[in-house]
């Protein structure tokens, strides 16, 4: 492998593949994330007191949401790392910091609920009469509920609040979407308790924003190709 810089057309190319990298991360994380919360959403009853009837009839779509979160989760850490990139140029270390942190904090909480999630299930396949009735399962299912919607939530809210930020000073996304972003963190902040379906305006806004660093994105390397 060659230790000499890059110049010239591979310059522009490593710098096309580097936005087009964040962006198709970003689209795939969204994809899962929201089929994984759909089916999350249609199994399982939102009341923590339920009597776990769920666990009879839709182990296998449970199932399937659980195994999606790990790829959704790696998706996301790709979006972020190249993300994060990008935005180290823009030369704040606080907001640097904050976005960092909570995009990881956002992923432990993802992966901390689909575990538990997961037990769950394992525990149900050995004993399902004993654990339905049982602490035990009332226990691990208010574990998971919380960590999803009340702290993985306030995460994804402060990520989205920053990458707003961010963008509207460095020009990564339109400054209408910064705008969105923050109006939806908010919702996100103080309204997803009310708002059942509120954990789909996260991933559907990392969607919005990868697919508009792909469209601005388009149309920069044929700039770059015209020169001699």
């Amino acid at each position: 492998m060659s230790d000499q810089p890059l110049t010239g057309a591979k310059l522009n190319t490593a710098k096309w593949r580097t936005p087009k990298a964040a962006a198709v991360a970003g689209m795939l994380f969204a994809v899962l994330a929201i089929v994984s919360f759909w089916l999350l959403w249609i199994s399982v009853p939102a009341e923590l007191r339920e009597s776990g009837a769920w666990l009879r009839s839709n182990t296998g779509t449970v199932a399937l949401a659980v195994n999606l979160m790990p790829f959704s989760g790696i998706s996301f850490l790709w979006f972020m790392a190249v993300l994060h990139e990008r935005i180290a140029g823009f030369g704040d270390r606080f907001f640097s910091t904050v976005f960092l942190g909570s995009g990881i904090l956002f992923l432990c909480m993802l992966f901390a609920a689909s575990a538990v999630a997961g037990a769950i299930l394992a525990a149900f396949a050995i004993e399902s009469q004993g654990l339905v009735d049982s602490a035990t399962y009332h226990f691990a299912r208010a574990i998971a509920y919380n960590i999803l919607n009340v702290y993985m939530i306030k995460m994804a809210a402060v990520f989205m609040i920053t990458t707003s930020t961010v963008s509207i000073y460095t020009g990564l996304a339109p400054r209408w979407l910064a705008i969105i972003g923050y109006a939806l963190a908010l919702l996100l902040l103080f309204g997803s308790y009310y708002i059942r379906w509120s954990f789909l305006l996260f991933p559907l806004w990392i969607f919005a924003l990868s697919a508009c660093i792909v469209f601005d994105k388009l149309h920069e390397p044929r700039e770059g190709r015209t020169a001699p």
